[in-house]
């Protein structure tokens, strides 16, 4: 049973992977899954995008995660933990008897290693780094006692989105370095092999604390767009597919043998505006259009956006138009407002504001004499990217701004979006049910060193209002009072404006359902199989066979603020996914 067949790479447009996929041996049951996003690095100090992290998660436990079912903090690596009254020291007990994919014990060393090494080194701090900001000192006072020391209180503390790292793998190694295979983790899978813009693959980690997955392997196989992908999972060449287009979602239903989830996102989508990109130390960088730096400019294109239109025509109602920068799905942070769409209100604004059209109908910034001449940058064969791109070119013509869609790799998104080489840019992220790490991308501390490293910035905003209330934020722990804050620095970003949040697109998944029994999804119910956030999705996975003969895989059911991890037998939950979705639940 092969993964994909030569025959249908050039017809289909599949990424060249059928050379490097051999037979899997006889007996061995993988899961394969479709990704149209390019891998940014599998280096767990690295990895930013969504496909790198949700990689990453299943092969590095971290301190805890996230419950399956409501998304609260449960025990992970750590099995409890424990804060001083005055919430700056954190002990944390680490699991007993867990043990690395090479068969070497876990221990608070470990621990202690990843967050001292991004305590100290500018570049494992990329990917991760605002999560050890406020750390004053990382000990291990023995073999399971992990002490975390901080300069001021700091609300993540349970949510700490970090993968801990083996330190005897690790001590000898640049944090910016690729990684050899296998790589030594601690998930229920090991990464074995990585073909960049092919195929990354997976085996079931024995050793895995929770107990062993029920598949012997996950494969993550590379499709240029999400066509080719929806053909092979027509064709039972992969298994499970999502970000599905809403046409590809609406002719799946009478698929025979497939079954389809429509899950609430976490992801916000957004198109970025360069406010004048500079790096930590304030030196600009990058060669964004100077006109960009005034707020009047940036709120007119967002007022010039219709994301309700967008919504209707691109995702085909699929989603919900663009309000605060936290997704809805997250209710307590959320902001709620609209800007209204108003070609004719922001015209008068650049008009007021001495932005003249010249003799081609294009403003000219009054500042810099450069007409309104704007790069966008897309992802190539992303299929919201492409149909949304003539309707915001079409809006922004008409309020004398001329666009150039430049429609590129992920990779050079990611490139030009770090490096300050753009004007406007498609973007978007993935939020935590924690909101701390999608906050701290718009602070200051988010803009890379004078290399261009150790940092990863959206927008490059810099302002002293929204940096005092991200530090507020952070050390509040009374929850409602959290949230007042946050819900401000939405305020703040409106009004800014940044970026433009254009929608939250509903996740649209489908999966060979003659094949693997319904999969756990998080939040349960109404959330995503593939998530960024946690493993869950592919640790339940069961093919039909196994699933009939019953199994004692565990997984964590409770267990809110480290106290004890429940384990139960998965008969009973697989039972109960099925009657839920039995009636097509989306």
């Amino acid at each position: 049973m092969r993964i994909v067949v030569a025959a249908a790479v050039a017809v289909a447009g599949f990424a060249p992977v059928a050379q490097a996929q051999e037979e899997a041996p006889r007996g061995d049951v993988t899961l394969r899954v479709a990704v149209t996003q390019e891998i940014d690095s599998l280096n767990p100090f690295l990895s930013i995008t969504r496909t790198g992290t949700d990689v990453l998660r299943t092969a590095f436990e971290q301190l805890t995660t996230y419950d399956a079912a409501t998304l609260a903090p449960v025990p992970a690596l750590a099995e409890r933990w424990e804060p001083s009254a005055d919430k700056l020291t954190w002990r944390f007990t680490l699991r007993d008897g867990a043990v690395w994919s090479d068969g070497r014990p876990i221990t608070a060393r470990d621990a202690a290693f990843t967050f001292d090494l991004m305590m100290r080194d500018e570049t494992a701090r990329t990917a991760n780094g605002n999560f050890v900001a406020l750390f004053e000192s990382v000990t291990a006072e023995d073999e399971r006692t992990l002490v975390v020391r901080t300069r001021s209180p700091q609300a993540t503390m349970t949510a700490l989105d970090v993968p801990i790292v083996p330190e005897h793998v690790w001590a000898d190694l640049d944090p910016g370095a690729p990684p050899t295979f296998p790589m030594v983790g601690s998930g229920p899978f090991v990464i074995t092999e990585f073909k960049e813009g092919q195929y990354t693959r997976l085996v079931a980690n024995d050793r895995y604390w929770r107990g062993r997955p029920r598949i012997d392997r996950l494969d993550f196989v590379y499709y240029r767009n999400s066509d080719a992908a929806v053909a092979a999972l027509r064709n039972g060449e992969v298994d499970l597919v999502n970000r599905l287009t809403p046409a590809q979602f609406d002719e799946l239903a009478d698929e025979p043998g497939v079954s389809r989830n429509k899950a609430k996102g976490k992801r916000f989508n957004e198109i970025l505006m360069n406010p004048g990109a500079a790096d930590s130390a304030g030196n600009p960088i990058g060669d964004g259009h100077p006109a960009l730096r005034d707020p009047v400019l940036r709120r007119a294109i967002a007022q010039s956006i219709d994301t309700r239109t967008l919504v209707e025509k691109v995702w085909g109602g699929y989603g919900e138009p663009g309000s605060g920068y936290i997704p809805p799905v997250f209710a307590d942070f959320h902001w709620s407002t609209s800007r209204p769409f108003d070609i004719a209100g922001a015209n008068a604004d650049l008009d007021a504001a001495g932005y003249a059209r010249g003799p081609d109908g294009v403003r000219v910034d009054p500042r810099s004499g450069r007409p309104l001449a704007l790069r966008l940058l897309a992802h190539a064969g992303t299929n919201f990217d492409e149909q949304s791109a003539p309707y915001i070119k079409g809006w922004l013509g008409e309020l004398g701004i001329a666009v150039q869609v430049q429609a590129v790799s992920d990779t050079k998104v990611n490139e030009a979006t770090t490096r300050g080489t753009f004007d406007l840019a498609y973007s978007g992220w993935s939020a935590n049910p924690d909101p701390d790490y999608v906050l701290s991308l718009q602070t200051c501390a988010a803009r890379p060193g004078a290399d261009g490293k150790g940092a990863t910035p959206d927008s490059f905003l810099c302002d002293e209002t929204y940096d005092a209330l991200y530090a507020q934020q952070v050390a509040e722990f009374d929850r409602g009072r959290r949230a007042e804050l946050v819900k401000r620095m939405q305020q703040r970003l409106h009004e800014l404006a940044p970026m433009v949040i254009l929608g939250y697109d509903d996740m649209l998944e489908a999966w060979r359902s003659d094949r693997f029994a319904a999969f756990q999804v998080s939040p349960d119910p109404g959330g995503p199989i593939m998530n960024q956030q946690s493993y869950w999705g592919y640790y339940s996975a069961t093919p039909i066979a196994r699933a009939e003969e019953g199994g004692n895989t565990g997984l964590v059911l409770g267990a809110v603020g480290g106290g004890v991890v429940l384990l139960a037998g998965v008969g009973w939950w697989l039972a109960r996914r099925r009657a839920a979705s039995a009636d097509e639940r989306e």
